[in-house]
């Protein structure tokens, strides 16, 4: 078996962080920080024209057709800055659901760079949301209406559209939310906004394959749990290179506290952190790729594991950093920030180690 990367994964390694390297520098994400909308449409134009926003659409709809590992390799990358914007909510979330939803339409849009998108799938409460939808939707003579709350739809105020999930009659169904008018919610991580959506009546259009579609959101979940792992992989690296450095140039007692033995401890465990929580995403964007019976055992290890070492790591970064890494000016706390968010992302660790359990005690 090969476990390396092709010279092309490489390249396009190799293309995104020579990029992402002169065009965000932590000047740009000091400012998407504080703008009300995140993100500059040039920039965003500009990875377009690259290819970066079609990635994962097939070929006859205007993508690249490339798989979950490829985005993977570029994710990393953006980890790495962090990249402020709606490219996860979008080009990675959206389309993945689109993707699996088989709606061709909302997947050309996204191709031609024209349009983002966005899915409502968090909810009020703690827990796997796939098991958690509250929102509510049922016909309304010809249409369809929706109530609920979505309380963060990710990338929602970028978005020209919205894929809500809701319980019907018939289970779990996909319906598609036009010009979503959403208020704008605080984040933790703050180059990366969110809006609150409130469903009252709705009018909504139904996509998706008809009758239940749970099984197709698990899908869905499991792909978006992969690419969240792989960028707080690049992130935990970022903030254990972030680290390293510091520590090789504060001097405390006349010398280095890169000498000091508990400073030696932690990198190393860090290092060990970014390297199995790499190991595990690799793993999911391989069986995800492939369709491997594994797949759903992998994608709740890696984005379980990378979560935990995500926020062990970047935490670990601020505290080698001492007074200084709890400071604005130190670019530690947004690589914190990313961290924490994701591992929030689709319900936090505990609903993916419970599945972790119950696949171990119960396995297909």
């Amino acid at each position: 078996m090969d476990f390396t990367f092709s010279a092309e994964q490489d390249a396009l390694r190799e293309a995104v962080r020579s990029f992402l390297s002169a065009r965000v520098n932590s000047e740009y994400v000091r400012s998407m920080a504080d703008d009300e909308v995140g993100y500059t449409p040039e920039l965003w134009n500009e990875m377009a024209s690259l290819g970066w926003t079609s990635m994962l659409i097939p070929e006859d709809l205007g993508g690249l057709g490339l798989g979950i590992l490829e985005s993977c390799v570029i994710l990393e990358e953006m980890g790495r800055v962090p990249l402020p914007g709606p490219y996860m909510s979008s080009a990675i979330m959206a389309t993945i659901a689109a993707k699996h939803l088989e709606a061709t339409d909302l997947l050309r849009s996204l191709a031609e760079g024209t349009t983002k998108g966005a899915i409502a799938l968090e909810e009020v409460g703690y827990g796997d949301p796939v098991e958690t939808f509250r929102t509510r939707a049922r016909r309304r003579g010809a249409g369809w209406v929706a109530n609920g709350l979505k309380p963060l739809v990710l990338g929602g105020e970028a978005a020209d559209w919205v894929i809500v999930v809701a319980r019907t009659e018939e289970g779990t169904r996909s319906f598609l939310l036009e010009k979503p008018k959403g208020t704008p919610v605080p984040t933790m991580d703050p180059t990366r906004k969110a809006t609150r959506i409130d469903l009252v009546d709705e009018p909504v259009i139904p996509i998706g394959p008809n009758g239940d579609q749970t099984a197709i959101w698990r899908l869905i979940c499991d792909d978006i749990a992969v690419a969240i792992a792989a960028e707080l992989v690049g992130v935990s690296e970022q903030a254990f290179h972030l680290a390293v450095e510091y520590a090789k140039v504060r001097v405390q007692f006349g010398r280095p506290i890169a000498t000091f033995q508990a400073v030696k401890h932690k990198t190393v465990d860090m290092l060990h952190a970014v390297e199995m929580a790499r190991v595990a995403m690799h793993y999911g964007a391989w069986a995800a790729d492939t369709d491997h019976p594994d797949r759903a055992r992998a994608a709740a290890m890696c984005k379980s594991y990378a979560g935990s070492a995500g926020v062990k790591v970047t935490g670990d970064a601020i505290q080698i950093h001492g007074g200084v890494g709890f400071t604005w000016n130190c670019d530690a706390h947004f690589l914190y920030k990313r961290a924490k968010q994701d591992d929030l992302l689709l319900g936090g660790q505990s609903p993916q180690r419970k599945r972790l359990a119950r696949m171990i005690i119960q396995p297909e």
